[in-house]
């Protein structure tokens, strides 16, 4: 008997194997979004917009790892997602100090000085891979975006939402390489 153990292990491995890597990148997304959403885009391809001011801010949890390296790709995600959208009129991008705070009123008369109606102020929650391993999965990972987006025209909020982007599944285990595209379609979620 003991000569046909290899032999199982082999065939076992034949069968476990295509069922492994069928289920590995089986990634979905997975979108939330809370709040008061836009009632409609904030650009329409082909058509011209306000002009609007894009600032941003993080507000990282106590035990966010590498801050600097996750606020330089928001930034690049945000960057990202107004050149794939040149109907977007930016007239400003700037990034906010994490810890000040901000009325709507001040963003909108700081938005003014540049030429711009509008705001559109986004909060980076959380940007970041995710991994959990443990039952009923064997792994089970991806990445996420966090974002609470607030949109203003003349001190009237437009939109308020926070939007839990997700993308990832059993199996899947991404790194930073696709953050700073995460970041740019949580964006496109929100916004468009």
């Amino acid at each position: 008997m003991k000569r046909y153990q290899p032999f199982q292990r082999f065939l076992s491995a034949m069968i476990w194997m295509p069922l492994a890597i069928s289920l590995a990148g089986c990634a979905t997304t997975k979108i939330e979004t809370t709040g008061s959403r836009l009632q409609q885009p904030l650009c329409v391809a082909g058509a011209a917009s306000q002009p609007v001011a894009v600032y941003w801010r993080p507000q990282w949890r106590a035990d966010q790892k590498e801050p600097p390296l996750r606020e330089a790709l928001a930034q690049k995600g945000i960057e990202r997602f107004i050149a794939r959208h040149g109907c977007i009129n930016v007239k400003e991008l700037k990034r906010l100090p994490a810890a000040a705070s901000y009325s709507d009123m001040s963003l909108l008369e700081q938005a003014q000085q540049t030429g711009a109606d509008q705001v559109v102020l986004i909060t980076v929650r959380e940007l970041g891979p995710k991994l959990q391993i443990g039952i009923p999965f064997i792994i089970k990972g991806g990445t996420e975006v966090v974002i609470e987006v607030r949109v203003l025209n003349a001190a009237v909020p437009l939109a308020d939402m926070r939007t839990h982007w997700e993308n990832g599944g059993t199996l899947v285990v991404k790194g930073l390489r696709t953050l700073e595209e995460d970041m740019s379609a949580a964006l496109e979620a929100s916004l468009m």
